[in-house]
């Protein structure tokens, strides 16, 4: 199988000041993720390493990028999961770590469950040695301003990511995702968020939960998903993807469709990254702007706007080096 990934990193309206920055991120993690698959590794090794790229990226809300709740702590989600076995692990509300997507991992491999919350999964965390950080140390200057700005509105989760043009849209930045193909034929998708400014505490959104936030089926395809939380989960908007495939859409018409209906039935907005069995690989977004890179067949494509896209060759096509 041709492998192949594609990352996201998150659909907003991404400001021209953060647009060479978040071209840059998603680039990188999309370099970083297909490495690890032409070295050997898996599809999950691929987008669990591609989106640790993102959590170190101050310019991604997940991880070091993250924001602040309506107390001024932070709380991260994230999930992923293998296509292979439907094996899937997921944290929620976990405050003050680097990587939520390796904890979410590692919930998948050394536990039961699927998902753990709150102090449960800081628990975990420290079982498994890895350091709690001070929140200041995941949270920029920027995402303090921006916490003090929203935290005058009571309604913000709801109009952060509204298609209505009588609300106040965010300036933040939203999730981050990767979705892979390795060359054995197995898919992964992983998801990360470090939250939406001064939203409620213990407030989780779609990322961590499966079928919405992230879904990966080798029989069928893979997704991630940007946007607007509560909206996606009514909608299990990555296991509508999947969905549609199974119909016989393409990647694109999945995606398309998906996410036109979020608009019409919720009136919000967001995106998708998705890769089908066979290796289609494609992305959408309804918001403004979504910062995204894909990798296949050693081209490097990636783009922020609707319609523009921007493409480099990394290798030729019999070399294994990048």
């Amino acid at each position: 199988m041709e492998p192949a990934i594609i990352v996201h990193g998150g659909a907003w309206a991404i400001p021209e000041l953060a647009t060479e920055r978040s071209l840059s991120g998603v680039k990188a993690a999309a370099i970083k993720g297909f490495s690890v698959i032409q070295n050997g590794g898996s599809a999950l090794d691929a987008v669990v390493a591609a989106v640790s790229v993102m959590e170190d990226d101050t310019i991604f809300d997940a991880g070091h990028g993250a924001v602040l709740n309506m107390n001024g702590e932070v709380e991260l989600d994230a999930i992923i999961m293998d296509g292979k076995t439907l094996n899937s692990g997921a944290v929620a509300a976990v405050q003050d770590i680097a990587h939520p997507v390796q904890l979410a991992r590692l919930v998948m491999e050394k536990t039961d469950h699927c998902l753990l919350v709150g102090q449960g999964a800081n628990g975990f965390a420290k079982e498994q040695n890895i350091p709690k950080l001070d929140k200041y140390e995941l949270v920029t200057p920027e995402a303090r301003e921006e916490w003090e700005r929203y935290m005058k509105f009571s309604t913000t989760v709801n109009a952060l990511f509204s298609t209505r043009n009588d609300v106040p849209k965010r300036t933040g930045c939203d999730t981050v995702g990767a979705v892979a193909l390795d060359s054995y034929g197995n898919l992964a998708s992983a998801t990360s968020t470090g939250g939406i400014t001064a939203k409620r505490p213990g407030r989780v959104g779609d990322t961590p939960i499966i079928g919405a936030g992230a879904y990966a089926d080798d029989s069928v395809g893979a997704a991630s998903s940007t946007g607007h939380g509560e909206s996606i989960m009514k909608l299990c908007l990555t296991k509508k993807v999947i969905e549609l495939l199974e119909q016989g859409a393409s990647a694109k018409e999945a995606a398309q469709k998906s996410l036109e209906l979020m608009s019409t039935r919720l009136g919000s907005a967001g995106g998708l990254i998705v890769i089908d069995k066979n290796g289609d690989v494609a992305h959408h977004f309804t918001t403004n702007r979504m910062a995204w890179a894909q990798i296949k067949k050693g081209n490097l494509k990636y783009g922020i706007d609707p319609t523009v896209e921007f493409t480099e060759t990394l290798f030729q096509e019999n070399s294994r080096e990048i």
